[in-house]
């Protein structure tokens, strides 16, 4: 199949929708728009999840995380602002607000009262321990 990416990484339908409603669309001048989705990395070993989600620019708390069973949801507040003056009087001011948010679900119960999250350089570390079923033990085969 053909890409449709013409030029500068565009998609035909985003020169379609520029033509036929040019302020519709409309990027803010000061930054990148807000992320579509919270990039995440999942990684496992044998007692805990290990998650990495990418959430830039945004303040650590701005971000929420909850988990229940094995889903964990992952949300955060976006609020951009830039203000230029020139002897108090304001010759532009752009500011924009949103929110993204994420949720997935687990293949194990995470144990959320042991659960644990860091946010360092726009990179959330969420460590999620297994939650191991009671009662439950591995029999040795003879």
């Amino acid at each position: 199949m053909a890409n449709l990416t013409p030029f500068g990484g565009r998609s035909l339908f985003d020169e379609f929708f520029r033509d036929v409603a040019p302020g519709y669309f409309i990027k803010p001048l000061h930054g990148d728009a807000l992320p579509a989705q919270i990039k995440v990395d999942v990684s496992e070993n044998t007692s805990a999840y290990t998650v990495a989600a990418e959430v830039p620019g945004v303040a650590k708390d701005d971000i929420h995380v909850a988990v229940d069973g094995g889903v964990v949801t992952i949300s955060a507040e976006v609020r951009q602002q830039d203000q230029q003056t020139k002897e108090d009087k304001v010759l532009r001011s752009e500011r924009y607000y949103g929110q993204v948010s994420r949720s997935f679900q687990l293949p194990v119960e995470v144990d959320a009262a042991a659960a644990r999250a860091k946010y360092d350089n726009g990179v959330l570390t969420l460590t999620l321990p297994k939650k191991t079923q009671p009662g439950s033990k591995r029999l040795a085969i003879d």
